[in-house]
């Protein structure tokens, strides 16, 4: 047991789902040919002016709204002050003093148990550029030189910072899964980690256990993915540890995680609010958001994934376990409603995905929108099986050929000839084969070994190239080996 409470704060950032950038009509979507979506507001050159993005504003608000923020009816934008190629304007703008939502939470459960995490604020500001560290590495120690594309540069940024209430990195995770998924359902931001449109930094420190007071932090980055988050801060929590348990010092200090190496590393010297000068932004006037365009966005919220859980257990009588898988990403829920709705039985859609269809995911590393398969052709496998014409062993080999070609499954079946044999004249004879074959096995069932009969159903199978009805199949040799009519 460790002596040591781990401290965990989160700061969020995520590209909001808008057209156009932060404060100049230019293309704010991915990739493009670096620097081909510029302009010279984007680039900082003299004489131009900020405009607003209005969408940028209403995405904002209604995440600020989803995570109980309270919505500022007065903001404004800083200056950022800070020398890095990335940024052409030598400065950041972003909200500092006065951000566009406070004081929200959420609520989440983890291994059966709740726990609040606190919303310190949501605000608004403008991406960054991206460097290209030319090197094996990726990173600027080893860099012969480093390339700078501006496209990113100005695209609308929403951040979020939690209040220093995660305990674990499992805990941490959650909270990520969970408002990726939020943020899904709202349709704020497209949540793609590997693009860079959800990124996540995390500020962690140990505490004697008991104690109130919080201990020195470190910031750790370059989390890509929940599972570099949680061994990123793992790893941390035991370096940290290892540091006070010596009898040093834990230094406050910027660290990126080595996900090949699994560690973090020091980057640089952790820096304060007052290293960037902050001050107001004289291109911009305040932002003024009236009680009607707050209670507008309120009222178009659209159900969330916490309330669509809480929909499927009581619609379709769903475990608490299968609601939570189903409703990762909305594009997973999204799935599993139409399969449903095309007329599959609810549980048996919800075994196939977090079975089957998770397991091709999670292989390949892609998501439920790049499957082969739609939710209707699903369905209308998990009909052969319900119906009888197929058993749920040729099932799955004729799943794993619909993933492989997008056929639905009555063409794959009709072609290779898959048809479940439920015709009791057919298989009669070949569970008298069977028992014939095996005077053994049927005179360990006549002792008393009842389960003698598993191995000879499965001889059956054997014969009938998996396609005989296992239910009919059992029920003829009971009666055989019982001496029925």
């Amino acid at each position: 047991m460790s002596p040591y409470e781990a401290v965990i704060g989160l700061e969020i950032h995520a590209e909001l789902k808008t057209r156009s950038k932060m404060f100049c009509a230019c293309d704010a979507s991915f990739g493009g040919e670096p620097n081909s979506r510029t302009c010279p507001v984007c680039l900082g050159l003299p004489g131009v002016l900020p405009v607003l993005n209005r969408r940028a504003v209403e995405l904002a608000t209604r995440l600020a709204l989803a995570l109980h923020c309270e919505i500022a009816p007065y903001s404004i934008f800083h200056r950022k002050n800070y020398f890095y190629p990335d940024m052409p304007k030598n400065f950041q703008i972003s909200q500092y003093d006065l951000p566009l939502g406070v004081g929200g939470y959420l609520d989440l459960e983890l291994d059966g148990e709740g726990f609040r995490v606190g919303i310190t604020r949501v605000h608004l500001e403008e991406d960054t550029g991206k460097t290209v560290h030319v090197s094996e590495s990726g990173r600027i120690h080893a860099s012969e030189y480093s390339l700078e594309d501006f496209n990113r540069a100005g695209v609308p940024l929403l951040e979020i910072v939690t209040e220093p209430d995660i305990r674990t990195p499992g805990q941490a995770r959650a909270f990520m899964q969970e408002l990726k998924s939020i943020m899904e359902h709202l349709e704020v931001s497209d949540c793609r980690m590997e693009e860079g449109s959800l990124r996540c930094d995390a500020n962690v420190s140990l505490r004697p256990v008991g104690s109130t007071q919080l201990g020195v932090k470190t910031e750790v980055k370059n989390m890509n993915s929940f599972r570099a988050l949680q061994r990123a801060l793992a790893y941390e929590i035991e370096r940290q540890e290892g540091v006070l348990e010596s009898g040093g010092e834990v230094s406050q200090e910027t660290r990126h995680w080595d996900a090949d190496a699994n560690v973090t590393t020091p980057l640089r010297s952790k820096e304060y609010a007052y290293d960037y000068r902050y001050f107001p932004e004289p291109d911009l006037v305040p932002l003024e958001l009236d009680r009607a365009f707050v209670a507008s966005v309120e009222a178009a919220l659209p159900e969330l994934p916490a309330q669509r859980r809480r929909r499927l257990r009581e619609l379709y009588g769903l475990p608490a376990h299968d609601a939570v898988v189903l409703t990762s990403s909305k594009a997973m829920g999204d799935f599993y409603e139409a399969a449903v709705a095309a007329g599959a039985d609810p549980k048996a859609v919800s075994n196939w995905m977090m079975g089957e269809l998770s397991a091709y995911l999670n292989a390949r590393g892609v998501e439920i929108g790049e499957v082969p398969v739609s939710p209707s052709q699903l369905a209308g496998m998990i009909r052969l099986v319900e119906r009888g014409t197929i058993s749920g062993k040729i099932a799955k080999s004729v799943f794993e050929e619909m993933l492989r070609s997008g056929r639905d499954a009555e063409d794959i079946v009709a072609e290779r000839g898959l048809t479940q044999i439920s015709d009791e004249g057919e298989l009669e004879a070949m569970v008298e084969k069977v028992v014939e074959e095996n005077p053994a096995v049927v005179e360990d069932f006549r002792k008393g070994k009842e389960k003698a009969v598993s191995f000879l159903v499965g001889q059956v199978m054997r014969k009938s190239g998996g396609r005989a009805n296992p239910q009919v199949v059992n029920e003829l040799l009971m009666r055989r080996l019982r001496g029925e009519d």
